[in-house]
């Protein structure tokens, strides 16, 4: 493994577990893999290897798939805010691994209703000089609508956002809207047509894969522990399994720590209880 950190000699290592993680985190980083690991060897080699050894522990898991758990990362590190270059590494590293810039950027621009337009923005930033650096990319923007789209009627916009909110969080979503109306019903209206009029219903990403981000948010900002699971609920609504849930949360130890995590558990073992009294 030339040009990669090693473990300490005092630490052992089973082979086949650093084998098959640094397959995995080659196959994410590509070239990119040996200067990572490189960066590190003067300073904590043993931080080295346990990045390498995070990736076989978790990426090698069922449940995702390598793109799934790529943009799970775009949406947390987005959503976070505060780790720029782990989010590049992870843009390079999901579009390695087949997801496509259209993609990247709905999972970014989905992020404005979890982290606000900030967060958004800089997410862009980064995306943009990921895809400046990529000769292999042809690739422009197609907006959600085009010209000859007939402008819709404010009632058509919150309309469409309803059926949006109904179809992802059903119930859920009419208690949230119930809740606001006697404080804010302007608030309740922006959150249906904003939210869910504007972004969920953008093409480009489909709906799991939307409450899977939400989900990997969530848990990662861990500040929002009520709309986790909303999110839990409305993942598995649309087609998610429980799997998928516990390995989206799961993955976050590694990007916003195991407290996040554990919450976020917490949070799905409270969702599965309601589901399973509620023979859903």
């Amino acid at each position: 493994m030339t040009g990669t950190a090693s473990p300490s000699d005092s630490t052992p290592r089973p082979d086949a577990r650093y084998d098959r993680g640094l397959a995995l985190l080659t196959q994410v980083g590509g070239e990119n893999t040996a200067r990572v690991l490189a960066g590190m060897a003067d300073i904590a080699p043993d931080l080295a290897r346990l990045t390498v050894e995070f990736y076989s522990d978790i990426y090698s898991r069922p449940g995702l798939t390598l793109p799934q758990r790529q943009i799970l990362n775009i949406a947390a590190l987005t959503a976070l805010g505060t780790a720029a270059p782990q989010l590049r590494l992870h843009i390079d590293g999901a579009l390695n691994v087949g997801v496509t810039p259209t993609e990247v950027v709905e999972v970014i621009i989905h992020m404005t209703v979890y982290a606000g337009f900030p967060a958004a923005l800089n997410g862009l930033g980064v995306a943009k000089a990921a895809f400046a650096d990529r000769t292999d990319l042809d690739w422009s923007p197609v907006p959600a609508q085009t010209p000859t789209d007939e402008p819709e009627t404010a009632e058509q916009r919150y309309a469409r956002g309803l059926a949006a909110l109904q179809a992802i969080d059903g119930e859920a979503g009419e208690r949230v809207l119930a809740a606001l109306a006697p404080v804010s019903p302007d608030f309740a209206r922006l959150l249906v047509e904003f939210s869910f009029a504007d972004i969920y219903s953008r093409p480009g990403l489909d709906l799991k894969t939307r409450e899977l981000a939400t989900v990997a948010a969530c848990t990662a900002l861990g500040t929002a522990a009520a709309q986790l699971r909303v999110h839990l609920h409305g993942l598995l609504n649309v087609g998610g399994t429980r799997e998928e849930a516990v390995e989206a949360i799961m993955q976050m130890a590694g990007y916003a720590g195991f407290p996040a995590a554990l919450n976020g558990i917490a949070a799905a073992r409270e969702v599965f209880a309601e589901r399973d009294a509620a023979g859903a």
